[in-house]
């Protein structure tokens, strides 16, 4: 304001030593530049400073000489009304509670996250004994907004909570769709450490071959499955009851999938969605002798291991 002050005065000072002559020019063109402008600009913007000096200048200004200015004196009386009210009025603080600070937050996530027992009373008793004093109904609200269920939602025994804690292993039939013939690969998979243990290929998975191809897993890796507790399986006819009966003498408890609900079995089914993707997509199988060559190229493969096809020796890959 004082700059801009400074410059209208210095201009007035400029005036008062030129001639009339000359005034009259400038204020004829002054005045056709503010018609022009008006064409072009219905409203213009003004600034605090701006509307200062036009009132400062009208209350010196004759009212006759006011024609053609930018603004009513209306406008004016406006203006300083207003500028008065902001200068006594006092900022108002927001209505409501204050809000919770961002540490707080995060605090209240880790506990809920690291602690899936502790409710939202927990919460705020752990809180507290920390120093921070907040509603019971303000965690819960926390919570809520993150997408973080009740204690109970949290500590749900999930399907695939329940596997891992089982210490399970899943199998399953992948389809290899050769161009002359289609063939079935039995195999395993260890869902603690997604490693894969190919049991054998066949044109014709009969309950007979699915049974013998359990039989020489266990020979060829009697320490493997050591730890596991549970088989998890499909209810294809392929899987008869002696089948059964060779892991439950290992001590394996038998989990049944239920009928045409292949997300039960989501350890096996996403390893035979990467075996799709990353080969049986790319290349034409056209027979046996190209599948053990392919073997190698599986996810997970190893130059050094058996071939794909030997049925009494099991291939062992990771699962990608």
């Amino acid at each position: 304001m004082c700059r801009i002050l400074y410059r209208f005065l210095a201009s007035i000072a400029r005036l008062a030593v030129r001639s009339g002559r000359s005034k009259d020019l400038e204020i004829i063109v002054l005045r056709h530049q503010v018609t022009v402008l008006r064409r072009q600009t219905s409203r213009p913007e003004l600034t605090d400073d701006d509307r200062s000096l036009l009132a400062a200048v009208a209350a010196a200004l004759p009212r006759p000489r006011r024609a053609g200015w930018l603004v009513t004196p209306d406008t004016l009386l406006r203006w300083h009304r207003r500028r008065i009210a902001r200068h006594w009025t006092q900022p108002t603080k927001p209505s409501g509670r204050p809000s919770t600070a961002a540490e707080i937050h995060r605090l209240i996530i880790d506990m809920a996250t690291n602690n899936p027992t502790w409710g939202y009373r927990r919460i705020t008793g752990e809180l507290a004994g920390l120093g921070h004093h907040i509603g019971a109904s303000t965690v819960w609200r926390i919570l809520k907004q993150h997408g973080i269920e009740s204690a109970p939602g949290r500590t749900s025994m999930t399907w695939t909570r329940f596997l891992r804690s089982q210490a399970a292993v899943a199998c399953d039939f992948a389809t290899v769709d050769t161009a002359m013939l289609r063939r079935y690969v039995l195999f395993f998979i260890d869902i603690t450490t997604r490693q894969v243990f190919y049991a054998g290929v066949t044109t014709n998975p009969t309950g007979a071959w699915t049974t013998q191809a359990a039989r020489n897993l266990f020979l060829r890796h009697p320490h493997r499955f050591a730890d596991a507790r549970a088989l998890v399986r499909d209810r294809g006819s392929q899987f008869i009851d002696t089948f059964d009966e060779i892991f439950r003498t290992e001590g394996f408890k038998i989990l049944k999938t239920p009928v045409r609900t292949p997300v039960a079995n989501t350890f096996a089914e996403r390893w035979i969605g990467t075996l799709r993707r990353e080969l049986l997509d790319r290349t034409i199988i056209w027979n046996r002798r190209q599948v053990r060559h392919e073997a190698p190229s599986l996810p997970g493969g190893d130059e050094r291991t058996p071939p794909l096809g030997c049925r009494s020796s099991p291939v062992k890959l990771r699962a990608a």
